[in-house]
C-alpha cells in the first residue's frame, strides 16, 4: 500500500527542519506522521490509541493498563511540569512511547524532578512532537485503534518501510494475556495512604478491614484509596489461587486494574474469581477485574474499535440517576447481550450506551468499568471504595 505521510506543521521554531525529520510514527496501513524526536532514540511497536485528558500524563504513563501500548495525547501542551517520583502509578512505565503535538518544554513547576525527556530516558522509551495529533485522533476515532511502529532516530535515519513491515507483524492486543507481565512477583503489603502535599507525608488510618487485592496491573493510587478507606490491603499475583486467599481470612477481595484481553487473562482467573463470589466473598473489580468478574460468571467480552480513554466520560449510576464525570483507560467491555440472569447493570456509558457496571444480584460483589480513583482524573466516583467497605461491613456483621 502506498505510504500516506504526514508532517508535523505550524511551529516557526520547527520549520526550518521540517524536511530533517529525527522521529517517525508508521501505521500497519502505512500511514506515516514525520516529526521530531525525544526521549530514548529507540523504536517500540505496539496499538496506538489516543488519550483526551489534560493534566496526569506521567500517571498515564504508568498506569500497567497501558502495556503494550503507544499513547497520542490530545492535549497539545504534554511536558510542562516535568516529572517527579510521587506522581507515578507502578515502578516501570508500562506504556510503549508517547505522540504530542508540541515540542515538550522545560519543566515550570516546582514539583518538578526532572524533564519529561530525560525521564523517558531513564525508561528507554521514544517520544515523537510536531506531527498533527488530531489527524491521527480522528484517524483512530473512524477506523479503529491501529498497530503502529515509533521510531526516534536523532541522526534522521528512518526506514519507513522497515516500520511498517514491524507494525503489520505484531500480533494486537486481541487474545494477548499481559496481567502476567505487569502482575507483582510476589505478595506484598500496602501501607501507604494518599499524598498530602503540605507536608509531603501519606494519609494515615487505622484500618478496620483486611483486603486481598489480586494485581493484573494495579496503579497505586487505587492501593491509596483502599487504605484511605481504612482497608489493610495485601497485594498478590495475578495467579493466585481462591484458596490461597480465602486462606489469609480477609474481609474481601479487589480486583485491580491491567492490560492485555480479559479473556485471556480469566484462561487462569476467571474460574478462581467465582469461587471466591460463590464463597460470599466481597468483591469489587475495577478495569479489567469488572470484566474478568463478568467473565468469571459466564458473560463475554469484545474488543472496542477505539477503546475509552480520558478522563471526562459521563456515566450514569442507575441506581441513584447521579451522572458521574469519569476517568476511563480500556479498549474492551462486557457484552451486554451475554449477562447471566445474576447480573444487574449498574452503571452505563452517556457517550456509547456501554456497560460501565455490574452488580450481582445476590452475592455481595460488584465492580466498574471505569476508575474511581482517578491519578489522573475527577474525584466523581470515589464514594465506590466507601460502599465496598461498607459491603464488607455488612457481610462481616
Amino acid at each position: 500500500m502506498a505510504q500516506k505521510t504526514i508532517s508535523g506543521h505550524d511551529f516557526d521554531a520547527l520549520r526550518a527542519n521540517r524536511d530533517n525529520p529525527t522521529a517517525a510514527l508508521v501505521l500497519e496501513d502505512g500511514t506515516t506522521f514525520t516529526g521530531f524526536g525525544f526521549g530514548a532514540a529507540t523504536t517500540n511497536v505496539g496499538e496506538v490509541c489516543f488519550n483526551t485528558s489534560m493534566t496526569g500524563y506521567q500517571e498515564i504513563m504508568t498506569d500497567p493498563s497501558y502495556a503494550g501500548q503507544i499513547v497520542n495525547f490530545t492535549f497539545p501542551h504534554i511536558g510542562n511540569v516535568g516529572t517527579n517520583a510521587k506522581d507515578l502509578e507502578t515502578a516501570t512505565p508500562a506504556a510503549l512511547g508517547m505522540i504530542v503535538r508540541q515540542p515538550v518544554t522545560n519543566p515550570a513547576s516546582w514539583r518538578a524532578e526532572t524533564s519529561l525527556g530525560d525521564w523517558l530516558v531513564s525508561h528507554n522509551l521514544p517520544g515523537i512532537s510536531g506531527i498533527d495529533t488530531r489527524a491521527l485522533t480522528r484517524r483512530i476515532r473512524d477506523l479503529g485503534a491501529p498497530r503502529g511502529a515509533l521510531c526516534h532516530a536523532p541522526a534522521g535515519h528512518i526506514d519507513l518501510a522497515a516500520l511498517q513491515a514491524m507494525a503489520q507483524q505484531w500480533p494486537g492486543l486481541k487474545n494477548m494475556d499481559l496481567a502476567k507481565s505487569v502482575t507483582s512477583a510476589e505478595t506484598t503489603a500496602w501501607d501507604q495512604g494518599s499524598w498530602q502535599y503540605q507536608s509531603a507525608s501519606h494519609l494515615t488510618t487505622s484500618p478496620k478491614f483486611n483486603v486481598v487485592a489480586i494485581d493484573f496491573g494495579c496503579k497505586h493510587n487505587i492501593l491509596r484509596c483502599l487504605q484511605d478507606a481504612g482497608c489493610a490491603v495485601t497485594v498478590v499475583p495475578a495467579d493466585t489461587s481462591a484458596d490461597a486467599i480465602l486462606a489469609r481470612r480477609p474481609d474481601g477481595v479487589f480486583l485491580s486494574n491491567g492490560p492485555g484481553d480479559p479473556a485471556a487473562t480469566a484462561g487462569y482467573a476467571g474460574a478462581e474469581i467465582a469461587k471466591l463470589i460463590d464463597a460470599n466473598m466481597p468483591v469489587f473489580g475495577i478495569c479489567i477485574g469488572h470484566q474478568l468478574m463478568a467473565l468469571a460468571l459466564g458473560a463475554k467480552t469484545h474488543k472496542m474499535a477505539r477503546g475509552h480513554r480520558g478522563a471526562n466520560h459521563p456515566v450514569r449510576d442507575l441506581q441513584t440517576g447521579k451522572i458521574e464525570i469519569t476517568s476511563q483507560n480500556h479498549g474492551f467491555a462486557v457484552d451486554p447481550d451475554s449477562l447471566p440472569a445474576d447480573l444487574e447493570v449498574t452503571h452505563i456509558s452517556l457517550f456509547d450506551q456501554s456497560i460501565e457496571g455490574l452488580r450481582h444480584k445476590t452475592k455481595p460483589a460488584f465492580c466498574v468499568q471505569y476508575h474511581p480513583e482517578s491519578s489522573p482524573g475527577p474525584h466523581d466516583s470515589r464514594y465506590l471504595f466507601e460502599r465496598f467497605t461498607h459491603l464488607m461491613e455488612t457481610t462481616r456483621s
